[in-house]
Order: C-alpha cells, then structure tokens, then sequence
C-alpha cells in the first residue's frame, strides 16, 4: 500500500505526466457527457424498446463500444466504430493494392496521406450507417420521435449530427494522443466498455441475490472466474518468443560496433484482435440474409442457428474462422523473408542458422509453431461469453469474459501503464511494478 502511495506520489510530481492525465481525464468527461446528450426531437423517457434491442446480440456489442451512447440515441450514437471500420478497410487496402503499398513506404508523408484517406472513407461510412441507425431507431421507438417533426428533415438534419459527433470523437480521441496518455482512438473505445462495466455488475449482483440457489457464492465464482480470464487475456497479450540475433562486430577508426547479443519478439499473438473482428463481420452475414427468407424454409432454419451467439454452431464457426483469420493475418503483417533480408543488410545472424533463406524458413517455421497455440487462445477467449451464458450469467455481464472487448481492454490498460512507467523511470523513478518492467503489446498501442 505505501509502495503504490509514494508511485502515486511521484506520477504527481512530474508536471508533464500530471498535465496529460488532467488532460486526459477532461477529454474523456467530455465524451461521457456528450453521450448523454440526446438528439433533437427525440423524447429520452420513452426509449424503453431501443435498450431492449440493444440489451442482446449483436447490437449490446455495438452498444457497449459506445458506452451506451448507441441506446440513448445520443449524438455519439456512431461513436468510433465507423472510424475503426475505415481504419481495417484502409490496412486491407495497404496489403493488397501497390498504390497503397507506395504510399505506406513513403513515412510521415504517407502517412498523413493514408490518414486522410481514412478520414474521408469514415465520412462516407457514416452518411450510409446514420440514415440506417435512424430507420432503425424509428421502427423500435417510434413514440419517442416529435409528431410535429418532419421525417425527410429529421433525417437530414440528425444524419449531419451523428456524423459530426463522430468526428468529434474522433478529434478527441486525436487529442488525447497529442496532449493525453495512451492512444487516443484506443483509450476511448476502453472508456466506452469500461462504462457499462458498473451497471452490468450491479445487475448480475443483483440476480444473483435474488436466486435460491447459488446466491452471494456463484456471484463470488464469477468474479474469481473473471479475474482468470483477465489474467490468461494477459499472458495471451504479452506472451512472445524471443529469436536470439547476433551482430557481427565493425571497427570504424578507434570504435567497436556490432558485437551484441539482441533478440526478436515474435508475439505468441501477433495479430492482435483483428481476427475476431473480421470473424465477426462473416457471421453478421447469415443474420443480415435471413430477413430475404421465409421463416418456415430451410434456408431460414439454417441462418437462425448462427444467429444465437450462444448456439453451439454459431460458437464453432465462429472458433475455428479466428484460427483461420489469424494464421492469414498473421502472414500478411509478418513477412520471415523481409525480416531476414534486414538482418543479412545489418550484419545481424541467428546462431546456428545461415543468413538469407535458411534464416526466413527458420523465422517461418517458428511462427507457425507459435500461431497455432495462440490462435486456439484467441479462439477460446474469443468464444468464452458463449461459455458464462452457459452458466447462467447474463448478457450483459457475459460480454466481459472474453472477446473483442476483454482483449482491448487489457491491451489499452497495459500500454497505457507502459507510458506512465516510461515517463517514471524516464525521470528516475522506481517503475509501477518491483518484478520488472510493464511490457506493451507494441510500439504503436492502437486497439484494433
């Protein structure tokens, strides 16, 4: 307790540390408090259908991204989401198009070019997913829409609304990058998950006081269950295998260079959560067909068993298409052949291995051994909500127990954690833990 006061005590003392955090935490209040803001013409009391919807499913995803701006029918109600869209649609352009390929080799430059491409691709995702948030809020809480309101207004109007509230989510979560801690885009989709966190424990809480079985102890099980969750989320986050680098020694006039022992980490997960969310968006596909089908066919019968998340079927696909997506994803962000051409430039050698294509094999092989633990991992935690419904937890409380969000979460918070560290020790303090130093999932602490 004292060592976590004096840590406290020093975070406080580093003015530019302490700036940031202030700065941070006035960011992040105001997008709490704008996603209470309802739009114009809506009346909020009378919303009770929309948090039903938005309660299960897919949507209480959805809904919980955007810390329940998306129930309130908030001027937030997009949140990020769009932006993050855009961002993988943007990064599949870059692995498959040359002229995307071009641009991200040409640095700062190109980057700020891939920057604006996103901006405006977010622009256009949101002009087509505003009108459609609108046609869906007006068939589950018609009442609650002004009768003296014109329609075509109203949609003109609240579509320039909801697509500018994205961008200003988006300009904070810029700012928080530029003057806060973490990364911006990351840390508000965390404030986002983070917020439902309460009133989903409270609510589990609850039931299960009111259960005569199990009561106050399966609420107790839970609890210890998700602590092992977060932690295995952990090691799955952080768990790497280092390949042993050796650089041959250079002597230039009187200096020695080269000579040292360095190491590559190859992460046990290097694809991060971007295998779920591809997944994800191949089994909405089934749900979204299943309106163009009569109830009674078998073609119906057939999409209504992926639309249960809870179902077995729906849990299979969707656990072996994550294995599937991070062996591809995997492939296409790590290239054993580039990495071995760089060592060879620089002089670098893995002992006991030829430089060129013995040494790309042998990085091939390695990463293959060690994807296929990891994506069983990703699958199982991905799936793991699936699992505590099972048990009788309930869907909104189940959500925190694995997946898309458990996985931002814990890799936000640990980078997070890593630029606090970075700013102590930076200054000559002790670090945030005694046993070694907080390690990040990355350089770049992007959630997605």
């Amino acid at each position: 307790m004292r060592k976590s006061i004096e840590t406290l005590k020093n975070i406080w003392k580093i003015e530019d540390l302490r700036q940031r955090i202030l700065i941070t935490i006035l960011f992040v209040a105001i997008y709490r408090f704008g996603s209470y803001v309802v739009l114009p013409g809506i009346n909020p009391a009378m919303l009770t259908q929309l948090h039903q919807q938005t309660s299960e499913g897919l949507l209480a995803l959805l809904n919980m991204f955007s810390g329940g701006a998306f129930s309130n029918a908030s001027i937030f109600a997009l949140g990020i989401m769009p932006y993050i869209s855009a961002s993988i649609v943007i990064q599949l352009l870059a692995i498959a198009v040359p002229y995307f390929q071009k641009i991200q080799r040409e640095g700062e430059s190109g980057r700020r070019k891939i920057n604006q491409y996103t901006r405006i691709l977010t622009i256009a995702i949101l002009i087509v997913q505003a009108p459609s948030y609108l046609m869906n809020l007006k068939m589950q809480a018609g009442p609650s829409l002004n009768a003296s309101l014109d329609w075509t207004f109203f949609i003109i109007t609240s579509t320039i609304i909801l697509a500018a509230g994205s961008m200003f989510v988006l300009w904070l979560g810029e700012r928080i990058t530029d003057k806060g801690i973490g990364n911006g885009v990351s840390f508000i989709i965390l404030v986002g998950i983070i917020a439902r966190f309460p009133r989903s424990l409270m609510g589990e809480f609850m039931s299960r006081l009111n259960e005569s079985t199990g009561g106050l102890v399966m609420f107790l099980a839970e609890i210890v269950f998700l602590l092992l969750v977060i932690a295995a989320s952990i090691l799955l986050v952080q768990g790497t295998r280092k390949v042993p680098v050796q650089y041959a020694k250079r002597i230039v006039g009187n200096q020695q260079y080269g000579g040292v022992r360095q190491y590559i980490p190859l992460k046990v997960n290097a694809a991060g959560v971007m295998p779920i969310i591809f997944a994800q968006a191949l089994m909405l596909i089934p749900t979204s067909l299943s309106g163009f089908f009569a109830s009674d066919g078998n073609v119906s019968n057939f999409a209504l068993a992926f639309m249960d998340i809870n179902g077995f079927w729906y849990n299979f696909v969707f656990f072996i298409l994550i294995i599937a997506f991070t062996y591809f994803y995997t492939a296409v962000t790590m290239n054993p052949t580039q990495m071995a051409e760089h060592m060879k430039m620089n002089n670098g050698f893995i002992p006991g291995v030829k430089p060129g294509k013995k040494t790309a094999e042998y990085l091939d092989t390695i990463m293959s051994r060690i994807t296929l633990p990891g994506s069983i991992f990703l699958g199982l935690v991905a799936i793991m909500p699936a699992f505590a419904g099972v048990f009788g937890i309930s869907q909104a409380f189940a959500q925190f127990f694995g997946g898309t969000s458990l996985l931002i979460m814990v890799g936000v918070v640990l980078d997070t954690l890593q630029q606090i560290e970075s700013h102590l020790l930076n200054r000559h303090y002790d670090g945030l833990m005694q046993s070694g130093r907080i390690k990040g999932r990355s350089g770049s602490i992007a959630a997605y």
